[in-house]
């Protein structure tokens, strides 16, 4: 993922290794996808062997030069097809994955962004309708004398309960984005099933 995310970065002006880092930890740390200098420098050579990418040395007054990089034609025809290709989403509530997509990808046009928001809802509200994560209140336990077994299960159950009001909370953000969009492209917003 670490790829698309350099790649749509680059999409949107050039960028050294350094900057790329200060954006992720900085105005980028919405999306959600952290990573260390030297795995940005070691994708940043793999895009460039790739022809993805290609930089131009910066000479920097007082500095150490920079390499600035940006999108070659095949970089930025590869970052157009990853936005496009098929999203699936992951069984994970708010995995970063989606929000990568939905902000690099969708970077790249409002359609690419209504659809992934329309294939996570989706996700999200099948899933959510799906009341097993109640399952755990079954459980056997066989605990260790030091475990109360009332204690355990109040713990799961609030545990249970976070999540599912994340869950709740995030279906709640995708209907409102979509319907943001909707009315902003000009077409009326979509209502799903509850």
């Amino acid at each position: 993922m670490l790829e698309y995310v350099i790649l749509g970065l680059l999409g949107l002006r050039p960028f050294s290794g350094y900057d790329m880092r200060k954006w992720m930890e900085g105005k980028g740390q919405y999306v959600g996808y952290g990573v260390q200098l030297p795995q940005i420098y070691r994708t940043l050579a793999k895009l460039v062997d790739r022809g993805w990418i290609e930089f131009q040395v910066d000479s920097r007054e007082g500095k150490p030069d920079a390499k600035l990089y940006r999108l070659t034609d095949t970089g930025r025809q590869e970052l157009v097809a990853w936005a496009r290709s098929p999203y699936e989403p992951s069984p994970r509530p708010m995995d970063p994955d989606f929000m990568v997509r939905f902000v690099i990808g969708g970077a790249l046009g409002r359609d690419i962004a209504i659809a992934l928001l329309r294939t996570e809802l989706d996700y999200r509200r099948t899933q959510a309708s799906n009341q097993n994560w109640l399952d755990f209140a079954h459980t056997p336990f066989e605990p260790v004398s030091e475990v109360d077994e009332a204690w355990v299960r109040e713990l799961h159950w609030t545990a249970h309960e976070r999540g599912y009001a994340s869950t709740a909370a995030y279906i709640a953000w995708l209907e409102l984005t979509l319907a943001r969009l909707e009315i902003a492209d000009g077409t009326t917003p979509t209502r799903g099933p509850r």
